[in-house]
């Protein structure tokens, strides 16, 4: 999309962690390093069962002495209790920031109107708030955390246009990053098979976390078997958890998917590694043809 444009994202939430312990309350629990973040720096996280699957993925923003999480709106109370089962004594608050709103900023001289450069993470105060560059890839644009009543008239005041949550989904699937649990399966779905290392959530010098030894373990003895990848697709969109066939077997499976300008439509699907090889008959979703798309940024 060319022009500079701001989606609000009514599925999202903030939670506020804040106390004299709630970086090193969080560094045991989270994947990634939260001693990185700082009022000029965002980072990209999750939070894991002890056996390493998937349970929440934020953003952790800093403002002033508080850290905000940028999470599932509709899932945050489930990880607002999780993190109070691990504060024991430690000196921290958790609660709901409800008087704040998430926007996605994207399009052409978005970093620009924001005076942000297009480093992952890279923050600044904006709008009464606060703006970071995407920390999983610039392309995708930046966030603001931003007071609710005056959200939008900061972001037309700054040259944004108003967008839909199709406009910035069709960017995302397309550059294969995953949304929460609309992408990831609850309990069941690994980091590495859902682009997690390559899209900087995950430190691999901080030290132990919350499953960090499923995850390492994965990584260093290569046990990754699928890949969560942007498809194609020839005909309107499947609805999320339609299977990905190939020759009436199964290859995997659709997550999150969107219709396309122009007809067709492009999905994320979980998809086994050895789908992704040349040859044989193509892959299905439902009676629609499925093209895999391998995003730039993955190493596998």
């Amino acid at each position: 999309m060319a022009q500079a444009t701001a989606v609000i994202l009514e599925h999202r939430g903030v939670l506020k962690v804040a106390g004299a312990d709630r970086s090193s309350f969080l560094q045991g629990i989270v994947s990634n390093d939260v001693e990185r973040v700082t009022p000029e720096t965002a980072v990209w996280a999750a939070f894991l069962t002890p056996q390493g699957k998937f349970l929440h993925e934020f953003f952790l923003a800093a403002e002033d002495e508080t850290f905000l999480v940028d999470c599932e709106a509709e899932r945050a109370a489930d990880l607002l209790r999780r993190l109070k089962l691990y504060k024991l004594r430690a000196q921290v608050t958790l609660a709901p920031a409800e008087d704040l709103a998430i926007a996605a900023l994207f399009g052409e001289a978005a970093l620009q109107k924001l005076g942000l450069p297009a480093e992952p993470g890279r923050a600044a105060p904006f709008g009464g708030g606060l703006a970071f560059v995407d920390p999983r890839l610039p392309d995708l644009g930046a966030r603001a955390l931003l007071p609710k009543d005056t959200a939008g008239k900061a972001l037309s005041e700054a040259g944004f246009a108003s967008g839909r949550l199709a406009d910035y989904d069709a960017l995302r699937i397309a550059a294969g990053v995953p949304d929460g649990s609309r992408d990831l399966e609850v309990e069941k779905s690994t980091l590495l098979e859902s682009g997690f290392d390559e899209l900087g959530g995950v430190d691999w010098d901080k030290g132990c976390y919350m499953g960090q030894e499923l995850t390492a373990r994965m990584r260093y003895r290569g046990l990754v078997k699928k890949r969560l990848i942007p498809v194609e697709i020839a005909g309107p969109a499947p609805q999320p958890g339609t299977p990905i066939t190939r020759d009436g077997k199964e290859a995997g499976v659709l997550r999150s998917a969107i219709g396309r300008n122009g007809g067709g439509s492009l999905g994320l699907a979980l998809l086994r590694l050895e789908a992704l090889e040349d040859g044989g008959a193509p892959l299905m979703a439902g009676n629609a043809e499925a093209t895999p798309r391998k995003p730039e940024w993955a190493k596998f």
